[in-house]
C-alpha cells in the first residue's frame, strides 16, 4: 500500500516534471506559432502568438520555392546518414580495444583520446590539413574532420567496461575472436548508448555551419544551415512591405522550424535509450 507522504511526493515530482516540460515546449510553440500565423495577427498581439486564430504558410512556401532548398536538403541528408554512420563505426572500432583491460600500451592511448579531449590543434592548423588533402569544396570535408569525438569515444568506452567479462570469457571458450566478440556481443548489448551516441552525431551534422563557411565556397555544396542563413539575410535587407513578400518574422520562424524539425520528430523515439545511455555511459570513467 501506497503510503500518504510517498503519494504527496509523487504528486509533487509530476507537478515539478509538468512545468519542466511546458517551460522547455514553450519556445518550440511560439516558434511553430508565429511561423504559421500572419503577420497582422502577430502584430495585434503585440508580437506574441502562442495560439494562432489565423493560417499562413506563406513561409515555407516562400522556403521551398528556393531552388537551393531541395539541394541543401539533400546535402544534410547525406552528410548526416553516411557521417553518423562514419563515426559510429570508427567510434566503436577505438572504443571497444581501449575497453580490454589486457590491450598493450592501453594507458598511453587512454592519455591520448583524453588529451585531444582536452586540447585541439586549432581552426588553422585544421584548415590546412583539410587543404592539404584535398577536402575542400567537398561534401567530405563536413564528414572528415569530425570523423572521431574523444568525448564520445570516452562515453562509449566505458559503456563496454560495464559489460559483464564472464561473456567475453564464454564467447573465447566456443572459439570466438575478438571481431566476431565486438559485433555479435558487444554492440547488440550496447543499443542505448549506440542510438545516445548516433544522436550526438546526428545532430551536430544536421546542424553543421562553421565547418561549411570554412571550407566550403560552392553554393550547390552549402547545407542547408548555411542556405537559411543567406536567405534570411536577404529577406532582412530587401522590402517586405509588398503584398506578395512574406515578413521577416515570419520567414525566420518558418526557417527556424524547417531547420529543426527533423530532429525533433526524430528524438521522441530513442528518448527513453538516450536517457538510459547516457547514465550508464557515466558511471565509469
Amino acid at each position: 500500500m501506497v503510503k500518504r507522504e510517498d503519494r504527496g511526493f509523487s504528486m509533487v515530482v509530476y507537478v515539478l516534471l509538468g512545468l519542466i516540460g511546458v517551460v522547455a515546449l514553450f519556445p518550440i510553440l511560439y516558434v511553430f506559432s508565429a511561423s504559421i500565423t500572419p503577420y497582422s495577427e502577430v502584430l495585434k498581439n503585440g508580437g506574441f502568438v502562442i495560439i494562432p486564430t489565423k493560417l499562413t504558410f506563406g513561409g515555407y512556401r516562400q522556403l521551398f520555392e528556393q531552388a537551393s532548398i531541395p539541394q541543401a536538403l539533400r546535402i544534410n541528408l547525406f552528410i548526416t546518414v553516411v557521417g553518423t554512420l562514419i563515426n559510429m563505426v570508427l567510434t566503436t572500432l577505438m572504443a571497444y580495444p581501449l575497453s580490454r583491460r589486457d590491450l598493450p600500451g592501453r594507458g598511453f592511448l587512454m592519455f591520448t583520446v583524453i588529451f585531444t579531449f582536452i586540447f585541439t590543434g586549432g581552426i588553422i592548423p585544421t584548415y590546412l590539413v583539410v587543404k592539404s588533402t584535398g577536402l575542400m569544396n567537398s561534401v567530405w570535408a563536413l564528414i572528415v574532420p569530425n570523423a572521431i569525438w574523444s568525448y564520445n569515444v570516452l562515453i562509449m568506452k566505458s559503456f563496454f567496461d560495464q559489460l559483464p567479462g564472464e561473456i567475453y570469457e564464454s564467447a573465447r571458450m566456443d572459439g570466438a575472436g575478438e571481431w566476431r566478440m565486438l559485433w555479435q556481443i558487444t554492440v547488440p548489448l550496447s543499443v542505448p548508448v549506440m542510438l545516445t551516441l548516433s544522436m550526438f552525431y546526428a545532430v551536430g551534422h544536421w546542424n553543421e555551419f562553421f565547418q561549411a563557411m570554412m571550407y566550403i565556397t560552392d553554393r550547390s555544396l552549402m547545407p542547408l544551415q548555411v542556405v537559411v542563413r543567406d536567405i534570411l539575410n536577404q529577406a532582412a535587407s530587401s522590402d517586405a512591405s509588398g503584398p506578395d513578400m512574406v515578413p521577416t518574422l515570419t520567414l525566420q520562424m518558418a526557417a527556424v522550424m524547417l531547420a529543426s524539425f527533423p530532429i525533433i520528430a526524430i528524438y521522441p523515439f530513442i528518448q527513453r535509450y538516450f536517457t538510459k545511455g547516457m547514465l550508464l555511459g557515466s558511471v565509469k570513467g
